[in-house]
């Protein structure tokens, strides 16, 4: 069974917003899409540039980089449906937000 672990309030991730946050040793993306969070490994595949820092649109992000753009929903680059980075469950429980990154 996966250990979720706390990640922070809700109240400090408002839809359409992304931000880093440090998981159990791992820095981790997270973003809120309508009201429903998504994390997913922060380091873009091309150059390592941090995704949960780069602009949101929808469910997508685009790397501030180098312009690659991922589908926060899977982790996986909006272009190739199987390459991308690790996504993580989520769930939120009275307010908190808790990710399994192991």
């Amino acid at each position: 069974m996966a250990e979720y672990l706390d990640a922070g309030s809700l109240e400090d991730f408002p839809p359409g917003k992304g931000r880093t946050v440090t998981i159990g040793g791992k820095e981790v993306a997270l973003f809120n899409v309508g009201g429903t969070v998504y994390a997913m490994d922060d380091s873009c595949l091309h150059r390592g540039v941090s995704l949960g820092n780069s602009p949101l649109e929808g469910k997508i992000v685009t790397c501030r980089g180098h312009a690659w753009r991922y589908d926060v929903t899977t982790g996986n680059v909006a272009h190739v449906p199987d390459y991308g980075v690790t996504s993580y469950p989520v769930k939120v429980e009275d307010g908190k937000i808790l990710v399994a990154v192991a």
